[in-house]
């Protein structure tokens, strides 16, 4: 029960301040399993890798627990834990593979147009997200993919949040002068 004036406490940090860190890790991976594996799909472009980059984020995040400071939400330190564990295996593997698919396609759908629309669209993000600096497209896929606040954002990376909001607000500019005509 949460008394009236005081901070609620997030149900997975109570679990780490307790040190019930397999409990922790159990709730990490069933609230935000799924958003750390789109945020490394979206970083590393394979859907192996993606798994892979999940799994090693869930593994660094269970040992580090005991120097998680509560600063920022779990879902932010989860994704900066995986920002890096992709870029660390960017870094050493050097795939030239295909960034992101930001654009779900639908493929039952009956209307062939849309299709072909919908998929010339999310080539043209992937090419554009491929112009762009890493740290312009993390800051992208963190915001849009990974659905994390300026806030949250600003943990994962390290910044404070008006760099964040600035480094967001260039990302999308210079993605935008990158973009073909007529799909910006």
């Amino acid at each position: 029960m949460t008394i009236p004036g005081e901070p609620s406490i997030d149900p997975i940090v109570a679990m780490v301040q307790d040190g019930r860190h397999r409990d922790a890790l159990a709730a990490c991976a069933r609230t935000h399993g799924m958003i750390i594996g789109r945020l490394c799909m979206a970083l590393l472009g394979s859907q192996a890798d993606a798994d892979e980059a999940t799994q090693e984020t869930l593994l660094r995040a269970h040992r580090s627990m005991t120097t998680y400071r509560g600063e920022g939400s779990i879902k932010a330190w989860l994704c900066g834990i995986a920002r890096h564990v992709c870029a660390h295996m960017l870094e050493t593997r050097r795939r030239g593979r295909e960034v992101l698919e930001l654009v779900p396609t639908d493929e039952t759908s009956d209307d062939a147009r849309t299709l072909f629309a919908i998929k010339r669209r999310s080539r043209a993000i992937r090419d554009g997200l491929a112009k762009l600096k890493p740290s312009e497209r993390e800051a992208l896929v963190l915001r849009f993919v990974a659905d994390l606040s300026h806030r949250e954002i600003a943990t994962a990376c390290n910044l404070d949040e008006p760099t964040a909001r600035k480094r967001i607000s260039r990302a999308l500019a210079r993605l935008r002068s990158v973009m073909p005509e007529g799909m910006e």
